[in-house]
C-alpha cells in the first residue's frame, strides 16, 4: 500500500506538541496500535503501512482533543475505542463519576449501560471475562456514591476460595492469608482516590475490605457493597451475602462464570443467582463480552500472533 499523506488543520504548534507527546511517545503508541510508521514535518504526516487509514483517523481524532496535553493513558484508551469502532462521542452521555480520574467513563456501550444500571438499581450483577472493567467501574461507582454522600461507607469483599490447603502454610489469620487476593480492590481504591485519602477513610472505617466469610451475621445499612469474584461463592454464600443488604444500601456483584475455582461438584452461587433472580425487579444484569475488554492496544496484536502461531503449529 502506498504511503498516505495527511495535513492537520488548522496548524497549531501547541496542539501538535500535545498530540505528539514527550519525545513523540504518543506517536509511537499510534504506530504500535495500527502497525504503521509515521513521519512528520510540522503539521504534515506521512503514514506507511496497511493500517494507514485507521492511523490517519486516529491522528485527526487526537488532534481535535489536543488543546490540552494528552497523557499516555488518554492515548491508549482512545486507541481502544477507535480500534473497537466505538463512537467516542458516547462519553459525554455516560454517567459522570466523582473520582480523581476526571476522564473516567464507560469505554464501550456495555460499560456505559453497566454504570447507568449501578446508579439506577439497588443490586447490579456484572458477568463477563477479565479486563472488561467490572470491578474497577464498580469501585469507581462506590467512590462516586461516597463522595456524593449517597452512602456512608464502602464495603468490598471476595470469597476466600484459596484460603485452604494452598495457603495454610502462610502465617497469620484468615484476613492476612487472603489479603493478596483482595489486593486488586485496594489498587482500584488507591488509583481512584489516592493513597493518603484511602488511608484516612480506612482509619475512620468508611472503607472496609474483608473476606466474604466475615459478612455473616451482619446487616449493612447505607453502604455501597461490592462482591468481587462472585463465581467462587457457593449458593449458600451468595444467599447470605444478598441478605446482608440493609436500608439505603447498594450492592454490585461481579464475576466470570468461565473461571470457577470451586471444588468438583460444587455449584457456583453466581450461576444459581443469575437463574433465580433473572425476573426480580430492582436487580439489573450486565453481560460483558470479549469485545468489552479494555487493555493495552498491543495486547490485541499479541493475542493475534499467538492464535496465528497455534494455527500454524497445531
Amino acid at each position: 500500500m502506498r504511503p498516505q499523506d495527511i495535513v492537520l488543520d488548522p496548524p497549531d504548534n501547541e496542539r501538535l506538541a500535545n498530540l505528539c507527546g514527550a519525545l513523540d511517545e504518543n506517536l509511537r503508541q499510534i504506530e504500535t496500535a495500527f502497525d504503521v510508521v509515521l513521519a512528520r514535518r510540522g503539521e504534515r504526516f506521512r503514514i506507511s503501512g496497511d493500517g494507514a487509514p485507521k492511523a490517519a483517523a486516529a491522528l485527526r481524532h487526537f488532534y481535535e482533543r489536543a488543546k490540552e496535553p494528552l497523557s499516555i493513558d488518554e492515548i491508549q484508551l482512545g486507541l481502544i475505542e477507535l480500534a473497537r469502532h466505538h463512537d467516542p462521542s458516547i462519553a459525554p452521555s455516560a454517567p459522570v463519576l466523582m473520582t480523581r480520574k476526571s476522564d473516567l467513563h464507560g469505554r464501550t456501550p456495555r460499560q456505559v449501560q453497566y454504570l447507568r444500571q449501578i446508579q439506577d438499581h439497588d443490586i447490579t450483577i456484572g458477568i463477563g471475562p477479565a479486563g472488561t472493567g467490572k470491578t474497577y467501574l464498580a469501585v469507581a461507582s462506590a467512590v462516586d456514591a461516597l463522595e456524593r454522600d449517597l452512602v456512608s461507607r464502602i464495603v468490598l469483599t471476595r470469597p476466600a476460595v484459596e484460603a485452604g490447603e494452598r495457603l495454610g502454610f502462610l502465617p497469620g489469620d484468615l484476613a492476612q492469608k487472603v489479603d493478596p487476593y483482595l489486593r486488586p480492590l485496594y489498587d482500584a481504591l488507591y488509583d481512584l482516590m489516592g493513597f493518603e485519602k484511602v488511608g484516612k477513610l480506612f482509619e475512620r472505617q468508611c472503607i472496609e475490605v474483608a473476606p466474604l466469610a466475615y459478612m455473616r451475621g451482619r446487616t449493612l445499612n447505607h453502604a455501597f457493597i461490592i462482591l468481587d469474584e462472585a463465581q467462587n461463592t457457593t449458593p449458600e454464600q451468595m444467599k447470605m451475602f444478598l441478605t446482608r443488604i440493609g436500608i439505603g444500601a447498594k450492592a454490585v456483584i461481579t464475576g466470570d462464570i468461565t473461571q470457577i475455582d470451586l471444588g468438583r461438584g460444587q455449584k457456583s452461587g453466581l450461576v444459581e443467582a443469575r437463574a433465580i433472580l433473572a425476573e426480580v425487579r430492582g436487580i439489573a444484569f450486565t453481560d460483558f463480552l470479549a469485545e468489552d475488554v479494555v487493555r493495552h492496544p498491543l495486547v490485541a496484536r499479541i493475542v493475534a500472533a499467538y492464535e496465528a502461531h497455534g494455527q500454524a503449529n497445531p
